[in-house]
């Protein structure tokens, strides 16, 4: 049977790999020209930002090649880590796609080369995102997708309602929508996308996966996730919202005519709004994501990279010094979420870069204060190995649910996520607590 972890928490495959390498302690060039790394990644415009390190860093220079999406880099690394040869030097890689990546013993331990001293720099839930939970780190944060809710205020105060500031308040609010107008909800249920609903669990205490020694916990059916299933599964037993995935023409109509007055999303909603219901511009207010707790404010992440070092890379610590660079220089930051469109991951640096809201919501001055409130108290979540399993197992058990409509069908889908999960885990060597 394969050894799970034989390199997460102490990262000795990794290491070990690394050592091999060849790699030097000195950075910078030699003799024989300037240090030369490749860097797969698909950010709009990335080339731009490394552009900056480029011209100010001639002994180490960086080469973006841009890959079609985050999917297919992933699975292209994993075949050149397989065959020994051809990874690049550094990977934009999502956070969900690391714990397969090490387990793969594609991503390097950078901890020594610096990267654990960057801890300050981020959230703690995007910092355990990158180290599992351990002392190994494997990546270095770029961008996150704190979950923000968006609401049509027009229409909320033409009803005399006022923004839900817990989860009872948005039920309470949900059905006076839809009793004041059946044609309009709140928001909608989507089975289309698990990114969502892992971080709506994430915010609620949930953390998928955990680690322990060699072996991994699968806790999809825990109670946070069964809390947040039940929760919305009842909503959609009530007819209180609508059970239609999201980015669908029929939703993107909604956001248009006024039948969608809220979506539950991510920082990066302007973009996604902007672009399908552009004449809505101003109409609608970006606040905090509802929360189970006032007293005590969480938050999941729903999206966001990080810039990893690969084990076949011969220059880790210049590797690791653009990619800090890249990712905690201010310079950086403020490149990266001008002509890339990201929200950094780094708190207080993208605090200081981002000082102008969004054009869809110029109206609202302190769209991105709300931003960095909503990054800071992400909460802790750990992703496994095969996630594209379980994500799949949403997708197809939470299609069903939201069809049934009824709260039993939602609980009846975490049990089966959970079931899945673990039955591919075990049938895949890994070994499971």
């Amino acid at each position: 049977m394969r050894s799970t972890l034989r390199h997460i928490g102490i990262a000795t495959v990794a290491t070990t790999a690394l050592l091999l390498s060849g790699c030097s302690a000195s950075s910078g060039g030699t003799e024989s020209g300037p240090v030369k790394l490749t860097y797969w990644a698909w950010a709009p415009n990335l080339e731009q930002v490394v552009e900056l390190w480029n011209e100010d860093h001639p002994d180490i220079q960086v080469v973006v090649q841009k890959q079609d999406g985050g999917d297919p880099a992933i699975t292209k690394l994993l075949t050149a880590i397989k065959a020994g040869s051809g990874a690049p030097d550094l990977i934009q890689a999502e956070y969900q796609k690391i714990p397969t990546l090490v387990a793969s013993d594609a991503l390097a331990d950078i901890s020594e080369q610096g990267a654990a001293d960057l801890k300050d720099d981020f959230s703690d839930g995007v910092w355990n995102s990158v180290t599992l939970g351990g002392d190994a780190v494997y990546a270095v944060p770029q961008d996150s997708g704190p979950m923000m809710a968006y609401y049509r205020t027009d229409i909320l105060d033409s009803l005399g309602l006022s923004v839900p500031t817990t989860w009872d308040e948005y039920a309470e609010v949900a059905r006076a929508v839809h009793q004041a107008d059946p044609t309009k909800y709140l928001g909608t249920f989507s089975a289309n996308d698990a990114g969502w609903f892992a971080g709506l669990a994430q915010q609620a205490g949930a953390s998928w996966w955990s680690i322990d020694g060699d072996s991994w916990g699968v806790d999809i059916d825990a109670g946070p996730t069964e809390q947040v299933a039940s929760y919305w599964g009842k909503l959609v037993e009530e007819g209180a919202i609508d059970n239609k995935p999201m980015y669908t023409p029929e939703w993107n109509a909604g956001l248009n005519d006024g039948s969608q007055v809220g979506w539950i999303s991510s920082v990066w909603a302007p973009g996604v709004l902007g672009g399908n219901a552009p004449d809505t511009a101003g109409k609608w207010t970006a606040a905090e994501l509802p929360q189970w707790d006032a007293s005590k404010p969480s938050n999941g992440n729903w999206g966001g990279s990080s810039t990893a070092v690969t084990t076949q890379s011969k220059h880790a610590a210049a590797a690791v010094e653009f990619a800090t660079w890249l990712n905690t220089d201010p310079k950086a930051v403020a490149a990266l979420a001008d002509v890339s469109g990201v929200y950094p991951a780094a708190t207080k640096v993208a605090a200081d870069a981002l000082q102008t809201s969004p054009e869809f919501f110029s109206q609202q001055s302190d769209f991105y204060d709300i931003a960095s409130k909503a990054s800071e108290s992400v909460s802790p979540f750990t992703y496994g190995p095969n996630v594209n399993v379980a994500f799949s197992a949403y997708n197809d058990e939470f299609a069903k649910a939201a069809e049934a409509k009824t709260a039993q069908a939602f609980s009846d889908a975490v049990a089966a996520m959970q079931s899945i999960t673990i039955d591919d885990l075990k049938k895949s060597g890994f070994s499971v607590k």
